[in-house]
């Protein structure tokens, strides 16, 4: 048996010491015959202090051998990967101009914004950081991902915040990253060796007039034109059309909840379910006609939480035709989270539900190295929490080790690990994007 593949071997095998060297003579000796797709190349070479870390302590977990290091990152290389709820990587803060905002008083919702506006978009805007953005993309191997482009909740004025950001985002770093508006466009970039943004909302936008069902929701097709393709039913909270997973009272899908799934259905916007209570979530899972989605969420089988669902209800996801895309968040997976806590749900899920049904959506994002040196913001003192992102006691708490394992640029050794555990190179493929580029057709009009 060979022996495990160290951080020395694995920097040597690599050939360290340039800052992103090639894995091409690597891969080549495990797959001779396997082209690495375009754009490829390198994955998990760095010496970003920040995807050190997480790479690190990922090999640290899995302990692959030099076998099974070479065949996993080709397999990976080869795949179109897509993460099924996700966030682009996020850039450092401008210390002065946030000083400034804070100087000159702005409130909380304007600090606010202008913490998710430099965060989402200075990568358009500094070099650096268009640096840091680019290099997070290559090392991860992620194509696509389903960004969140909306808030938590039903006002479409603030829906259009994260939308109108990440638009202007892949505006500017056009060839590099685009904003798709179908599957064939997420498959255009990832044959270009470019990636690619698809857009969830967060929530279902509201008129907030209430005169019928019909004109209540006629805001899901607008937004459906701005590109926006899955909505959450509920956040956290409970809203006008569900429970959301935080409500103690477990309540399940509202009339207008289910006139909600309904239009979404007609107009071609995926149903997702990831936030919701577990009642609301079947509940939708029964009203759908189309493919829906948990997009990022554990089993409950294995660690009960509030993000996680019960067999139950992923049985009626599935039984839709869609998935549950397996998430990153340490605390969701087990009290120990770490990225073998991650390969334990997957294998649950494929287990007990079937491969087509199982995908991966982090709900992570790689933050920049840049973020460590923001020095001197003031301090705002303690604030009030936002109410449809409140959490009971202890939903966030706890102690993980190993939590680096999770770093959004392992994708690379998640593939790793899935086939360490056996998983056939077919399998793989599917986990790490075939089936949501599956039901993103399916449940996408004509």
């Amino acid at each position: 048996m060979m022996s495990p593949l160290h951080r020395r071997d694995f920097l040597s095998a690599t050939a360290a010491g340039a800052l992103v060297p090639s894995l091409s003579s690597l891969v080549s000796a495990a797959q001779p015959n396997a082209k690495p797709a375009p754009g490829r190349d390198p994955l998990l070479i760095s010496e970003n202090p920040v995807i050190a870390k997480a790479r690190d302590a990922a090999l640290g977990v899995l302990q692959p051998s030099r076998a099974d290091l070479e065949k996993g990152l080709a397999i990976h290389r080869s795949s179109f990967v897509f993460d099924s709820y996700g966030f682009a990587p996020r850039a450092a803060f401008d210390a002065a101009a946030m000083t400034a905002a804070i100087g000159a008083g702005a409130g909380d919702q304007e600090i606010q914004d202008l913490q998710e506006e430099m965060g989402m978009t200075r990568a358009a805007l500094d070099e650096a950081e268009r640096a840091e953005f680019a290099e997070a993309m290559s090392v991860s191997g992620v194509t696509a991902i389903f960004q969140n482009a909306g808030e938590e909740g039903s006002d479409p004025l603030r829906l259009l915040k994260r939308l109108a950001r990440f638009t202007y985002l892949t505006d500017h770093l056009r060839g590099v990253l685009n904003r798709a508006a179908s599957p064939d466009d997420l498959e255009a970039a990832w044959k270009k060796g470019e990636h690619a943004l698809y857009l969830t909302g967060n929530g279902v936008p509201l008129a907030q007039q209430y005169v019928n069902p019909t004109e209540e929701l006629g805001f899901i097709r607008v937004f459906f034109q701005l590109g926006i393709r899955m909505m959450h039913v509920t956040y956290n909270r409970r809203n006008l059309l569900g429970d959301g997973c935080a409500e103690p009272a477990n309540g399940g899908l509202s009339d207008l909840g289910r006139a909600a799934i309904a239009e979404m259905n007609r107009v071609g916007v995926i149903v997702d379910v990831a936030h919701s209570g577990w009642r609301t979530s079947f509940e939708a899972a029964k009203a759908s006609t189309k493919p829906m989605v948990a997009s990022h969420t554990v089993c409950g089988a294995l660690n009960p939480h509030i993000r996680s669902k019960p067999a139950e209800v992923i049985k009626a996801i599935c039984d839709t035709g869609g998935l549950i895309g397996i998430c990153w968040i340490p605390s969701f997976l087990a009290r120990t989270g770490d990225i073998a806590a991650l390969l334990d749900h997957i294998d649950h899920a494929v287990k007990t539900y079937g491969i087509e049904h199982v995908a991966i959506g982090s709900d992570v994002a790689h933050t920049s190295q840049h973020s460590a040196k923001v020095k001197g913001i003031p301090s705002r003192g303690r604030r009030r929490n936002r109410y449809e992102a409140l959490w009971p006691d202890g939903a966030l708490g706890g102690h993980w080790p190993n939590a680096a394992s999770l770093g959004w640029t392992n994708w690379p050794l998640v593939t790793v690990g899935l086939s360490q555990r056996g998983y056939s190179e077919d399998a793989i493929r599917a986990i790490l994007g075939g089936n949501m580029l599956r039901v993103c057709r399916d449940v996408l009009p004509g």
